[in-house]
């Protein structure tokens, strides 16, 4: 299964529209979750109580462990996220918060090093930038999750930029960036 992660607010998202030129390369099944339909929120001190009560417990058979374990089972993801405020959108963090449960997406040694346990084989991040992108508080932050706490071993980004910019046509450089995606 392949899992679309769509973190775009707007209706006509530029973002969106290069993620699906992505998605129609990929074969097998898509699970779509927009995120902006979804009931997430951040972590509070409720929430963060009974998750590690049912952690603690071994037991991940809790609605609130739902989104971790379509996570942790996805064979390929896609996150559709435009740049925004030199990040990605708030809601993809709370997403993040709710997904990283230790049992389902990673585990810890007992040197307390992160051992990822995602089937996933590869990560696709999809961002769009009115201006110029600067990966680090975004994609930067997501390949080091993926890598590193996720387990999956490829991590890529498909980016358009600049595309606001007076003088700049937005629709032949997000075209550009559409031509230039070869996942195969």
């Amino acid at each position: 299964m392949n899992l679309y992660i769509n973190c775009c607010a707007r209706e006509q998202s530029r973002t969106d529209k290069l993620a699906r030129k992505v998605l129609e390369q990929l074969a097998g099944e898509i699970t779509e979750l927009k995120l902006y339909e979804q009931p997430i929120k951040p972590l509070d001190t409720d929430t963060l109580n009974k998750r590690t009560e049912h952690i603690e417990k071994g037991d991940y058979s809790d609605t609130i462990f739902d989104y971790a374990k379509q996570f942790a089972s996805a064979d390929t993801i896609v996150i559709a996220a435009p740049y925004w405020d030199l990040s990605f959108p708030a809601q993809l963090k709370a997403y993040i918060e709710n997904i990283y449960v230790t049992g389902i997406v990673s585990k810890y040694d007992d040197d307390g090093m992160p051992h990822g346990l995602c089937r996933a084989e590869r990560l696709i991040y999809v961002t769009t930038a009115g201006g110029p992108y600067d990966p680090t508080y975004s994609y930067g932050y997501i390949k080091s999750l993926a890598e590193n706490f996720f387990g999956i071993p490829e991590v890529s980004m498909i980016k358009a930029e600049m595309l606001d910019i007076v003088g700049n046509d937005a629709e032949e450089i997000l075209d550009k960036a559409i031509m230039d995606i070869k996942l195969l």
